[in-house]
């Protein structure tokens, strides 16, 4: 069971999760550059504003859960996931993107290696973040708990590269989207999947109390 001190906010809280808020900002520069969305030219003052914007969100949404939190103490903890959630999948993604922006492949066997590549970060990721930050373990890692963690990563793992690049082999023909396009959106489908395996893992197998 989580403690109620563990669901209280502190100064550490803000600090991590503008960390969080400038990563979300650098990590989908790539992203904007591959889905060609932005209408606003990306330079220097703009990821500038980016950084600034989503620190500034970042920091409000913590703060508003930490006040709900005081009638329903988990929903700081969910918030805290959620804000670990968000930073893994920008990195699975501003990763997968920075790669075929430099090299220009959004398909076939490249693309398999740069999902791979990609996720496999944002699972390393994901451990630490969860574990000394979403759930307050003060407990060092042992072979035990990373052999649990590596269980449900690797599963999590096949789902969302083998989702992803299922879709690219089934759509890569389409003309409907760009082929940055549906590289974005079948992460996207492998990212969802692969986030409700993750969370049932993470919470009531690697790191239950």
């Amino acid at each position: 069971m989580t403690t109620t001190k563990h669901l209280q906010i502190s100064r550490i809280d803000f600090y991590l999760v503008s960390i969080i808020g400038a990563s979300f900002a650098l990590l989908s520069i790539p992203i904007i550059i591959n889905l060609n969305i932005s209408p606003i030219e990306i330079t220097f003052v703009s990821i500038l504003l980016l950084i600034l914007f989503f620190v500034i969100f970042a920091n409000i949404a913590l703060g508003i859960a930490a006040l709900i939190a005081k009638y329903i103490p988990i929903i700081f903890q969910i918030a805290k996931f959620a804000a670990v959630g968000a930073f893994n999948t920008f990195l699975d993604w501003g990763v997968l993107n920075f790669l075929i922006l430099i090299t220009g492949i959004t398909a076939g066997i490249g693309f398999s290696i740069f999902k791979s590549t990609s996720f496999i970060l944002a699972t390393i990721a994901a451990y630490f973040w969860n574990k000394y930050w979403t759930f307050n373990s003060k407990e060092k890692s042992n072979t035990k708990e990373v052999g649990r963690f590596i269980s449900i990563s690797v599963i999590g793992f096949v789902i969302n590269v083998s989702l992803a690049s299922l879709i690219i082999f089934i759509f890569h023909k389409t003309t409907v989207v760009t082929p940055e396009q549906l590289a974005n959106i079948a992460a996207a489908c492998a990212t969802l999947a692969s986030l409700v395996w993750n969370f049932l893992g993470y919470k009531l197998f690697v790191f239950k109390k």
